[in-house]
C-alpha cells in the first residue's frame, strides 16, 4: 500500500532548539506565530527508485531540511565496487566508493574522489580529491540562480526550465508521501537538534542498505 511504502521509504522530522556556530537557536515551535504543538515538517529523507531497465535496482537517497549545519546542495554518485579488486590483500573495508559530487551551491564546482595506492612497497590506499570549483577557476561567481532565470524567460529561453509534464509527475509524487503520512502516526516532535544533520531515523534509513550520508 502506499502508506507501507511511504512508511518504509521516508523520514519525517522537525527541529528542537540547538545550536549554529556556536549561536543559540530556538526550535520550531517556539518561533513567533508557530503553534506550540505544530507538527508541521521541516526535514525529510527519503529514497526512491526509478522504475525503467537503466535504474533497476539502484537507489537514489535524498534528504532536505531546515536549520542544519550548514546551507549547501549537492548531488553525490556513489560508484559500484569493481566485480574484480585490483588490490586483493587490501581489506575490504578499507576500499571506499568513487563519489563524483556536483556542487549546486553555494559553492558551485565539481569534485571527484578515489581511492590512490600510498608510495612504497606496502599495499595502503589513501581516499584523494580532484576538485573543481567555478569562482576560484574563473575569478569570478556565478549570477544567481533566480538572475539567470529571470534572464532567460525575459528572453524566451527555456532550456533551464522544468517542463509542465515534470512539474506535474514531481507533484504526484510530493502528494503520495503527503497521503501517505495521513494515514501514519507522526513522530514525536521535536527529533532533530538545529545544528545537526536530522533525526536519527534519517541515518537508519539508508544505513538499512548499507550506505551512510556522505559528510558534507
Amino acid at each position: 500500500s502506499t502508506s507501507t511504502d511511504v512508511a518504509r521509504n521516508t523520514v519525517r522530522g522537525q527541529y528542537g532548539p540547538g545550536s549554529i556556530f556556536g549561536k543559540p537557536v530556538p526550535g520550531y515551535r517556539q518561533d513567533p506565530g508557530v503553534p506550540p504543538d505544530s507538527n508541521t515538517e521541516t526535514y525529510v529523507a527519503a529514497r526512491f527508485f526509478v522504475d525503467n531497465w537503466r535504474w533497476s535496482g539502484v537507489p537514489f537517497y535524498l534528504r532536505h531540511g531546515k536549520r542544519l549545519p550548514k546551507r549547501d546542495t549537492e548531488i553525490s554518485i556513489h560508484f559500484k565496487p569493481a566485480p574484480l579488486a585490483l588490490f586483493q590483500h587490501t581489506a575490504s573495508d578499507e576500499l571506499q566508493p568513487n563519489v563524483l559530487v556536483l556542487h549546486i551551491q553555494p559553492d558551485e564546482g565539481i569534485s571527484i574522489r578515489f581511492e590512490s595506492k600510498l608510495p612504497g612497497q606496502d599495499i595502503r590506499l589513501r581516499s584523494v580529491a580532484m576538485n573543481f570549483n567555478y569562482g576560484a577557476s574563473f575569478g569570478v561567481q556565478p549570477i544567481d540562480a533566480y538572475e539567470r532565470l529571470l534572464s532567460d524567460a525575459m528572453i524566451g529561453d527555456s532550456t533551464l526550465f522544468t517542463r509542465r509534464d515534470e512539474v506535474e509527475l514531481m507533484w504526484q509524487l510530493a502528494t503520495s508521501i503527503l497521503e501517505g503520512w495521513e494515514h501514519i502516526p507522526p513522530p514525536t516532535f521535536p527529533n532533530y537538534r538545529a545544528g545537526s544533520w536530522g533525526p536519527g531515523a534519517a541515518d537508519e534509513l539508508i544505513g538499512r542498505d548499507g550506505r551512510a550520508w556522505r559528510r558534507v
